[in-house]
């Protein structure tokens, strides 16, 4: 894990740099526990290798029982101030990887290194002081200006993302940001369990150059689970929110763990499109599982349009295409109503409503007409099912 961390932490600073002219200053990386558990900590091995940070191993044991700073003279680039969203389950899971995360923050805090070389340090001194100004007392202010962990409120799992976008009751970057503040502003340490720390998120959010997930294996993809939307979405929107411009997102690609690669997000998406989206093989296995198969058509349709809202990453050429594939095909039409009249409805209306927000806007006139009178048709056809039979 250390090797694959290492190696990704590498691509990722190369990349950057190559595209902006500078070293990543911070970043924020989303951590799932199940990920974690695949691969013995991917993700924290990166983060770590990213701070200039590297893990000390038992001589007996092979387990990880420290950690030690490199000094600037052994590392290849600057050291990045890396902040953690974490899941629900990773939090459950590993508290032992909070409190050697939160340690490794820590060290990297006490270094007197340059501010170019130590980014973290240099925010946690000026933070400490601003918040010392307002009249926090130090503790507290050095508490604060070190956080770097945070998730949802402990007993609580998600982001409060999927909600809004199931119910269409948002109405621009404000309102999904919001939901996300409001759900992952709770603060992990070694010796603190989900403090509530709304500034102190806000802090890190309006520094966030760099909005960064990583995937494991290819064996599911980013628009196949709404995870993947609410937790780099939405910390995507997030950032966009308090500082008006979209950070750089990356996904990473660890399912070479000889290779690991690093993408865009619009690349990876525009990979998972064109392999599986529209892949008439992937739309032929679908419809061979009849109602569920339906689901899974609306339900990639419906991720497209949360990632698109939340990251602003999706192409439009996507939904013409989508609709195209999904919707306006006569046969995959006639299996979708058939078997599961709602999700024909529902990805009608979604792709509708990705016109109306501005998310698809060059949607022709006549693609529109035909996707509302689809609507309309499903509707009739969903009322027709759900009439109680008149006979008996």
């Amino acid at each position: 894990a250390w090797d694959v961390g290492s190696k990704a932490a590498m691509a990722l600073v190369e990349r950057y740099t190559q595209e902006h002219g500078e070293y990543p200053r911070t970043l924020g990386l989303s951590v799932w526990g199940t990920a974690t558990m695949r691969t013995s900590g991917d993700d924290i091995a990166e983060a770590l290798a990213l701070m200039g940070v590297r893990p000390v191993w038992s001589d007996t044991s092979r387990r990880v029982v420290d950690v030690e700073a490199l000094p600037l003279s052994a590392l290849s680039y600057p050291r990045v101030d890396v902040t953690l969203r974490i899941s629900g389950f990773f939090r459950d899971a590993f508290p032992n990887l909070i409190d050697l995360f939160d340690q490794a923050v820590n060290l990297v805090a006490a270094l007197d290194e340059p501010e170019a070389q130590n980014p973290l340090a240099a925010k946690v001194k000026q933070e400490t002081a601003s918040w010392q100004a307002e009249g926090i007392p130090l503790i507290e202010a050095e508490q604060l200006s070190r956080y770097r962990i945070f998730g949802s409120k402990p007993g609580a799992y998600g982001t409060g993302l999927q909600g809004l976008i199931e119910s269409q009751n948002w109405t621009g970057d404000q309102d999904l940001a919001q939901a996300y503040l409001n759900w992952s502003h709770y603060a992990y340490t070694k010796s603190g369990n989900g403090q509530g720390a709304p500034l102190a998120f806000n802090q890190r959010l309006q520094q966030m150059q760099v909005v960064l997930h990583n995937q494991d294996n290819r064996e599911h993809d980013l628009l196949d689970s709404d995870d993947y939307y609410q937790f780099q979405g939405g910390l995507a929107v997030a950032v966009r929110s308090l500082t008006g411009d979209n950070p750089t997102i990356y996904f990473g690609d660890h399912s070479r763990t000889e290779y690991p690669r690093i993408r865009s997000l619009t690349e990876e998406i525009a990979l998972v499109y064109r392999s599986r989206v529209i892949n008439p093989k992937w739309l032929a296995g679908a419809m061979r599982h009849g109602y569920k198969g339906a689901f899974e058509l609306a339900a990639t349709v419906d991720y497209l349009f949360a990632y698109d809202a939340t990251t602003h990453c999706v192409l439009d050429y996507m939904y013409e295409g989508v609709s195209q594939a999904y919707v306006l095909d006569p046969v995959v039409q006639d299996f979708v109503q058939h078997h599961n009249p709602w999700a024909l409805r529902d990805m009608a209306e979604r792709l509708l409503e990705a016109h109306q927000r501005g998310l698809w806007s060059t949607a022709a006139a006549a693609t529109l007409a035909e996707l509302r009178a689809i609507a309309l048709q499903a509707e009739g056809e969903i009322e027709g099912k759900m009439q109680p039979n008149s006979t008996g």
